[in-house]
């Protein structure tokens, strides 16, 4: 896949992961897991970009003796949000002519043709 594609996505869904509570490093690897794998190198690069962006801020509290940084997503986040949901037509259409497919096998995951 294309880095540039995939770090994109990746972003996308570090903030989908947040966006309903606020969460910490290991609870949204743990999140995400069943979807996508992601190392712990790979997400605390993510949470920089997107904090740099202010898609993110961060927050430090205690928790069990030690501290623990708290991801909490913007408005900015959540424009991002939005605006890939809004790309992703586009994505399938491209997906479409690119496979040939027509929208209703798409939509159900049935591939086309034999």
């Amino acid at each position: 896949m294309d880095i540039q594609l995939k770090r994109g996505l990746l972003e996308v869904c570090v903030l989908a992961a947040i966006a309903d509570e606020d969460s910490y490093g290991y609870k949204i690897i743990k999140d995400m897991k069943p979807y996508i794998e992601l190392s712990e190198s790979t997400l605390y690069t993510i949470l920089k970009r997107l904090e740099t962006a202010d898609m993110l801020s961060v927050r430090t509290a205690e928790h069990e003796g030690r501290l623990r940084k708290y991801y909490h997503i913007t408005p900015a986040g959540r424009k991002r949000i939005e605006e890939f949901k809004s790309d992703w037509a586009e994505m399938l259409s491209i997906y479409r002519f690119v496979t040939k497919e027509d929208e209703s096998h798409v939509e159900n995951n049935i591939p086309c043709g034999p």
